[in-house]
């Protein structure tokens, strides 16, 4: 039995934000693989001393403690958690002739604060 948990929409605030080409290629991967009713999920995957890592997925089960908001037309979603590290963010897709074509996360909260650098000693 499915379990449906209230989730809260984020409106009027530049939580995440989608850069046009990147709006198309999620609309894009959606209507190839037929995924009616999917959202992107944009979560933290991991860090190390330089940062986090973001990761992403195609999903359609909202949890309790998800926050939901728009991009044009494409629904994100993200964990409580995650936002703390996605505020401002900006996602883009790029096509880059040398290194492929794929999704980037900027964001300005990925940094660990602190003065510890990655390779320092």
């Amino acid at each position: 039995m499915l379990q449906e948990f209230e989730t809260t929409t984020i409106e009027n605030i530049n939580a995440v934000t989608m850069s046009a080409s990147a709006v198309e290629a999620v609309r894009s991967i959606l209507n190839e693989r037929k995924l009616e009713g999917y959202s992107l999920r944009v979560y933290v995957s991991g860090g190390s001393c330089c940062g986090v890592n973001f990761g992403m997925a195609l999903d359609n089960n909202a949890r309790e403690n998800d926050l939901t908001f728009r991009s044009d037309d494409i629904q994100v979603i993200v964990d409580s958690e995650s936002i703390e590290y996605l505020k401002g963010a900006k996602i883009d897709y790029i096509n880059d002739p040398v290194r492929g074509a794929g999704f980037t996360v900027d964001s300005p909260s990925k940094v660990k604060s602190g003065s510890y650098s990655c390779g320092s000693e």
